[in-house]
């Protein structure tokens, strides 16, 4: 491994406006109108610094990597190596052998569910997810339990989405090997009490995976203070390219595991009747990996760790309290799902105009320039638990300010105005699962 040191100069505050430089897309009209983006949660975009990161990577020292002593090689594979090291940083991980490179969090999620779940599950066990969960935690262990013959338990949901923690305590037992969960909801915005969850698991033998997708762009982590076995994130909804991600988990558990994906690089030797699988972290990683996207990941990462995690964090709660606030004087016209306390939530507010179907909300919201996400939000268990078929989500990230909640709001005021009308277009369906 090509070891480097990680350094960077934490900001004291977030210079909006300065950071808004950094985003050139900020600056597009869409209908007319100065782009409004409140779909981070769906993905960020891209600072200057990410995209300059994999421009260079392909215009300078583009080359495979772990394949060639040739000059361009050993560059790409020192970069690509120091950009797990950095990477094991922003989660202040053990080891950056913990770090495996994979291409969003659903497929972290999967590689834990079939990798670990094929090898240590049996009829009889149980896997407990919850209510709340996306489909990309939900879904891998279900199609695991249809193979190994467990049984998948659901957590459930308060009204107000948050998880019931007392049926936690009641339903884990010594038949539970699995505690699966979302670390933050991508629809209601809370944040979950990740230790306690994980101390409930390891109390009875099971192991904890947390769906760290809305919780480590937004949330500081800490992977040694959290306790879980498994964290998954991805690089798209933080800044970094898409098609990127980190899976996380516990070295002794990972170096137990077989690969469930085979073949270039994951391999030390080969024979006609044997293999010799390669050193974390690279037998995780068959083929040729998304070098560019490391990479750029890593930049991204770099780029938030400047700011300060504590100062994104805060910066979620300045504009969700401010959505709030305003949102009161409309409480006659829309629900609002999740918490009302904003330091229960990462940065988004996903909501329903009565009246209004949430297509037609965000279409109407696009005429504005204001782009924001309708639909299931791959959330469908948790839209019909709390009793809508979906919702309008409005997810901010730190280039999103205080005067973009006033246009976004006093959008919304004027669509709500025209309710009568619109309710009466057509509502084009699109795909609301993801």
């Amino acid at each position: 491994m090509l070891r480097t040191e990680v350094r960077y100069e934490v900001i004291n505050v977030l210079d909006v406006e300065k950071i808004r430089e950094d985003f050139p897309i900020l600056k597009r009209k869409v209908n007319g109108r100065r782009l409004v983006y409140l779909d981070n949660a769906a993905t960020t975009q891209k600072p200057r610094q990410v995209v300059a990161a994999i421009v260079k990577f392909y215009f300078k020292y583009n080359a495979n990597v772990h394949r060639g002593f040739h000059t361009l090689s050993q560059e790409a594979s020192q970069a690509y190596e120091e950009a797990h090291e950095v990477l094991a940083k922003f989660i202040n991980a053990y080891s950056w052998e913990e770090v495996i490179d994979v291409s969003n969090t659903t497929d972290g999620l999967n590689l834990v569910a079939w990798g670990w779940g094929l090898d240590n599950l049996k009829p009889g066990d149980e896997i407990l997810v919850t209510v709340m969960d996306h489909h990309s935690n939900m879904l891998p262990w279900r199609a695991v339990a249809e193979k190994t013959g467990a049984k998948v338990r659901y957590l459930s949901v308060t009204g107000e989405g948050t998880l019931n923690y007392e049926e936690l305590e009641r339903i884990i037992s010594e038949r539970t090997k699995v505690v699966a969960f979302p670390m933050a909801s991508n629809v209601v915005g809370t944040i979950n009490d990740v230790r306690r969850i994980a101390r409930l698991a390891h109390s009875v033998g099971a192991i904890a995976v947390g769906d760290g997708a809305q919780y480590v762009p937004h949330v500081p982590t800490n992977i040694r203070e959290l306790e879980l076995d498994f964290i998954a994130f991805s690089g798209h909804k933080m800044l970094g390219p898409t098609g990127t991600g980190v899976l996380w988990g516990r070295k002794d558990i990972l170096e137990s595991m077989k690969p469930f994906r085979v073949g270039g690089d994951t391999i030390k030797d080969v024979t006609l009747d044997s293999v010799v699988w390669h050193d974390l972290p690279w037998r995780f990683v068959a083929g040729t990996p998304n070098i560019a996207g490391m990479i750029g990941l890593a930049e991204a990462a770099k780029y938030l760790m400047r700011l300060g995690m504590e100062n994104v964090r805060e910066h979620d709660v300045i504009l969700v309290s401010e959505t709030l606030k305003r949102f009161r004087d409309l409480e006659d016209e829309i629900v609002v799902l999740g918490p009302k306390d904003p330091n229960m939530r990462t940065g988004l507010v996903a909501f329903n105009v009565k009246g209004l179907h949430h297509h037609t909300v965000g279409k109407a919201l696009d005429l504005f320039g204001i782009a924001v996400r309708t639909g299931g939000h791959c959330a469908h268990p948790l839209h019909y638990r709390l009793g809508f078929n979906g919702s309008v989500r409005a997810s901010y990230y730190i280039y999103n300010t205080l005067e973009e909640v006033e246009v976004f709001v006093e959008a919304l005021k004027l669509i709500i105005s025209l309710k009568e009308r619109l309710a009466k277009e057509p509502v084009e369906e699109v795909c609301t699962g993801t």
